[in-house]
């Protein structure tokens, strides 16, 4: 995962700047509403960051719409931390139709309907304002869905191919591949961490244009083909919650594994390669009949892989091999699900006052009872950020508040198991 824009742009070893007194001030970024993008691509709803600190709402953000699953969400703004919101959010299905490359580079939908469905769910926590974090509430879903459907073929094969067209060069492909344990999921996982590179590049691009400042942190999680995938670039989290469990989904986004490093010095400062390395990593080293054919490759900021257009200077020896993880996978096939199964999602807001345990205790004291409520899902998350607050009914110590923005997701994973997720 890139440590750019979605985490604090600040170089190794430089101070950070003192943290500002409590109090309003203006936002970097003249204030827009966010757009949803519209079309057959995917439609996840924005939240609305247009709000007085002194209104402390707690609302949902679809403005009618129905979320995926149910999906509970609210969101408080207080200590008048800043003029405007610094989280945002973003949430819908997601839509993944079955493209390739034409003949100038560009993606050609091959048929205008979608191919695989899923759902998306994304906190972004802005620093330094709310700039990046509408940016990327606006970007990311977009990124991630080009990503997919760059490998959509390879998705829904019974294992990934080493060619993206089921051409074999080496009759021994399938053997490397599997070898590499490369499965569908590692493509969801690419496709999550390339996403991740290509908004940071396109936030980056944005602030820098506008001669603006700031960042955001990025919790995201994605239902695709019974799993759940949950990324995250920063200090948000996500745990699941089921009767007798509470399993970390996300952690505190941290230093890049020793293969990511290699490859990441090898990107920065190209020179060291000496024009006879190539810093990607394939399944096998690669032969000319490769050349121009979409292979299986990972880069610098993947753990999972992707495919991309074999070129000349692909054919070099590889500089490394090797394997690592950044992105949560949850089979939820494998669990047998109750109906008050969820996982919460929130910003630091919320965990700087709730641990894991008490949000557990909080979520399994309220869902039994309120079994027939259909907005159950909802008042839970207001709930939860109810309880940031120091009120008397509070699991947190006395005195105990959060003086942060503070958004929750809570999902309910018992209504993906009557869904089909197939193409």
């Amino acid at each position: 995962m890139s440590a750019g824009w979605f985490r604090r742009r600040f170089l190794p070893g430089e101070p950070l700047p003192a943290p500002r007194p409590p109090g309003p001030r203006a936002s970097p970024l003249p204030y827009r509403r966010p757009r949803f993008l519209r079309g057959s691509s995917s439609s996840p709803g924005a939240a609305d960051a247009s709000r007085r600190p002194d209104s402390r709402p707690v609302r949902s953000p679809a403005r009618g719409r129905t979320l995926p699953w149910n999906a509970g969400y609210a969101e408080i703004i207080n200590a008048e931390k800043s003029e405007f919101n610094e989280d945002q959010a973003a949430c819908g299905k997601l839509c993944i139709r079955r493209c390739e490359f034409g003949a100038e580079e560009e993606w050609l939908p091959l048929c205008p309907e979608e191919f695989l469905t899923g759902h998306y769910w994304a906190l972004f926590d802005g620093h330094g304002g709310p700039a990046a974090a509408i940016l990327a509430a606006n970007t990311l879903h977009s990124c991630l869905r080009q990503q997919l459907e760059a490998v959509v073929e390879g998705l829904v094969a019974t294992q990934p191919p080493m060619h993206l067209n089921g051409r074999c060069i080496c009759s021994s492909d399938p053997q490397f591949v599997e070898e590499k344990g490369i499965r569908a999921e590692d493509l969801v996982i690419g496709a999550l961490e390339s996403a991740f590179q290509e908004c940071d590049e396109v936030i980056g691009r944005e602030l820098e244009a506008s001669g603006q400042v700031g960042g955001c942190t990025a919790l995201v999680a994605v239902s695709l083909q019974g799993k759940l995938y949950v990324a995250n670039a920063g200090d948000s989290r996500a745990i699941l919650v089921r009767r007798d469990e509470i399993r970390p989904l996300s952690f505190e986004f941290t230093p890049e594994t020793e293969r990511q490093r290699i490859q990441q010095l090898a990107f920065v400062y190209p020179e060291l390669l000496a024009g006879e390395f190539t810093r990607l990593e394939f399944p096998r080293r690669l032969k000319g009949d490769d050349l121009g054919q979409k292979v299986l490759f990972r880069d610098h900021h993947m753990s999972g892989w992707s495919y991309k257009r074999v070129e000349k200077s692909d054919l070099k020896y590889p500089l490394i091999h090797g394997q690592g993880r950044q992105v949560t996978v949850l089979d939820v096939g494998q669990l047998e699900l109750q109906e008050d199964d969820v996982v919460v999602m929130a910003t630091d807001g919320l965990w700087d006052v709730l641990s894991n345990e008490q949000v557990a205790w909080l979520v399994r004291s309220f869902l039994p009872g309120n079994q027939e409520d259909p907005h159950r899902f909802l008042k839970l998350a207001q709930m939860l950020i109810h309880s940031t607050q120091g009120k008397e009914d509070s699991p947190t110590e006395e005195g105990q508040v959060s003086y942060d923005d503070v958004s929750v997701f809570v999902i309910p994973l018992h209504s993906q198991g009557q869904e089909s997720s197939g193409h």
